[in-house]
Order: C-alpha cells, then structure tokens, then sequence
C-alpha cells in the first residue's frame, strides 16, 4: 500500500480551491453576522448521546464511533453540527428570547455526502431558536437565498414541504415503526400502489389523503388543491396557510418556489417545514433545511427551531473555475525602499511573492504575472509574461 494514498471519499482540498472556499466561507460568516447570527464553534468529538440521540436512524449510520481513553465511553465525530447548536443552546447560552447561531465547520460522515460525494463535506449554515411562527421560517429561507446568491448562485429553485401533514395524517392510525416507515418511503418515491396497499388497513379518508398527497406538488396553487383533498384537520389546515405566507414571504427574491407535500426528508427529525434550495446544472441540493422544534427535548430544554446548512466544498466544486488572482514577482533585498513598497502591495491585498536566492529555474512555478523593478530610482509594478 503507498503512504500517501488517502481514505475513499476523503481529499485534500489543493490551494486554488483551497482559496475560493476559504473565501466564500468568510464571505457567508459575514453574511450571518449582519443578520444577527453569532458564529460558534462546536468541538469535533462528543458523546454518542448528544450527537445521535432523538435525531433519527439515519444521522446514527453517518456517525464515526471511537471510544475515549479518558473515559471508555463512546463518542462520535459529528456528521452534522445542527444537533451541537441545538445543545449551545439548550444548556451553554441558556436564552430565554431568540437565540441566532451560525457555524462552519468539517463534518465526517460514513457515506458519502453532498455535491461533492464526499466523506468529510464542509457544513456552513444558520439556526434560530426560541420562535414557532412561520416569521422565522421565513427569516432562514431569505437568509439560505442570499447565501446562495453570495457564492454566485443566481436563479434558485425552491422546494418546500411540511412534515407535520404526513404525522398528523398518522396521529391516529396505530402503526408500527416499521409500518410508518414503509409508507414514508412509499410517499417519498410517489408510488400509489404501495401507499394503497401499504394502507389498506387504514380509514377510507386517511388512506384517500396520504394517496393524494403523492400528486400535490407544483406551485403554490397546489395548496388550494391540498386544502380541498386533504380532511380539515385543524394541524393541517395551520400548516397549509404557513406554506401559504411562507410563499408570499419569498415573493419579491429572484427564486421559483415550488411545493411537494410527499416531499418527507428527515421525516423523524423534522417537526415542520422543510425545504431544499436547487439550481439548473446541479445534480442534487446546493442546501437544505428546516423545522426541528423536538431535537431541544433530549437536552432538557425543547425550543422551536429552524435553520439550513449546506456543504461550501460541494458547492465550490460545482462552481465554474474562478479566474486566478495575478501575482507580483520581486526581488529579494536590503533595500529599504524596496521592503516599503512590497509591504504597502500587500497592505493593499496584492499577492506579492519574493525570490528566494537559488531558485530562479523554477519562477514559472509562481505563475506572476507582474513584476516589481526599479526604473529611475524607483520602485514600480510593470505588467510581464507570466516568469
């Protein structure tokens, strides 16, 4: 085996994206900051329970189990930091009104995840907590959009669903675990056949419902549909008008909302509206997000909640190439002049690159295309070939 062979799934990330990412990253941070979200770091490594427990199966799976040496407990390395800012701030912030979080960070998976179907994506994303009203929603979604549009993403679809009109559906049905996760993924292929037989021991208008809810998606006249064939359950009746000002709410951005109620991701982790965020050319969602207002409860303090994240390396390597940033070769020296002008060069954000003595064969390596010279006892930037 070579030593230098990396993980399946796992890369280095080379300096030219290495660049464009670390940018963007800050670009976004700064973004949330003025919207009010305070940026947190959370650790790498945690107890298995604060990690996976009451978020469902599946985020379990994605989970890295090592056990400590401290303690002999186990602990996971996170596969997704939403459930570390919902403990800051359940038990670190201890707020009673809003709190706004924002994070980035690497995230280890088991599976492959993301645009970049890679092991390790870069989460950068937003949480608010301690609101129940589609206000915040809405917040979040504008926020996701802007984003979006900050790292050069313009015309955005949007897909949106509501996670409480499948569990109020079932409130009353008396399945099993295993039946109820059947039928989800039953809705979640659109496949008629099997929700009818999946349900046939269910109430003529339950089954009706859940069968219906396989077509109900397209823009936002599909709520009207959804009000009219669905019962009028009043959990779903208030989730429906949500939907409604969440639509209105998203009117004046440049994005195509669209609605698919069989739409259930993260079903058992989700309370209320999800979402995911597309754009024409990319394979699978650029961000994702929605309401988790239970996740709080196995803290010992349940707070509505709501957030996105989306993965920056995914996102940037689905990006065309960025025209590279030009350089500026110069020499290296005493001169006191010389010094002057490199540092104000820098001062002022150019890439300025000194010569190491011996090392002139390899200059094309430092792709200048500038170069600093002394003309009439001066020191000036003059345009070359690239040395």
């Amino acid at each position: 085996m070579r030593n230098w062979l990396l993980p399946e799934y796992i890369e280095d990330v080379l300096p030219a994206e290495a660049a464009r990412v670390e940018q963007l990253r800050r670009c976004l941070l700064d973004l949330f900051k003025v919207h009010g979200y305070q940026y947190v770091i959370p650790p790498m490594l945690e107890y298995m329970e604060s990690l996976t427990t009451g978020i469902g199966h599946d985020l379990d799976l994605a989970t890295f189990k090592v056990v400590d040496q401290l303690t002999g407990k186990l602990m996971g390395i996170r596969a997704d930091i939403t459930p570390q800012t919902a403990r800051i701030d359940a038990h670190m912030l201890n707020n009673q009104g809003v709190s706004r979080l924002c994070y980035a960070g690497s995230v280890l998976r088991t599976t492959p995840d993301g645009l970049a179907h890679s092991r390790e994506p870069l989460h950068v994303g937003a949480e608010l907590y301690g609101h129940a009203g589609v206000e915040s929603d809405i917040e979040i979604q504008r926020l996701m959009i802007k984003a979006l549009h900050a790292v050069g993403l313009k015309t955005l679809y949007i897909d949106i669903s509501h996670a409480g009109i499948f569990s109020s559906l079932l409130a009353d049905a008396h399945l099993s675990e295993v039946q109820e996760q059947e039928l989800y993924l039953a809705l979640q292929s659109k496949d008629q056949a099997a929700v009818k037989q999946l349900g046939a021991g269910l109430p003529e208008a339950t089954l009706a419902a859940l069968t219906s809810l396989t077509d109900l998606n397209g823009d936002v006249t599909v709520l009207e549909r959804a009000a009219q064939r669905l019962p009028a359950i009043p959990a779903i009746r208030q989730a429906l008008d949500d939907l409604k000002q969440l639509a209105a709410g998203l009117a004046d951005l440049d994005v195509k909302v669209s609605f698919d109620l069989a739409e259930l991701r993260g079903y058992h982790y989700h309370s209320g509206i999800v979402f995911a965020a597309y754009a024409q050319g990319y394979a699978g969602p650029l961000a994702r997000g929605g309401r988790y207002d239970e996740v709080g409860a196995i803290f010992g303090r349940a707070r509505p909640a709501t957030g996105f994240s989306l993965d920056l390396r995914g996102v940037v390597s689905s990006l065309p190439v960025a025209e590279k940033q030009g350089a500026i070769f110069a020499p290296v020296g005493t001169d006191a002049a010389l010094q002057t002008e490199v540092e104000q060069l820098r001062a002022q954000g150019e890439i300025v690159i000194q010569e190491l003595p011996g090392l002139e064969a390899h200059r094309a390596e430092l792709g200048c295309d500038r170069e600093l010279v002394k003309q009439d006892g001066k020191w000036v930037v003059i345009a070359t070939a690239a040395l």
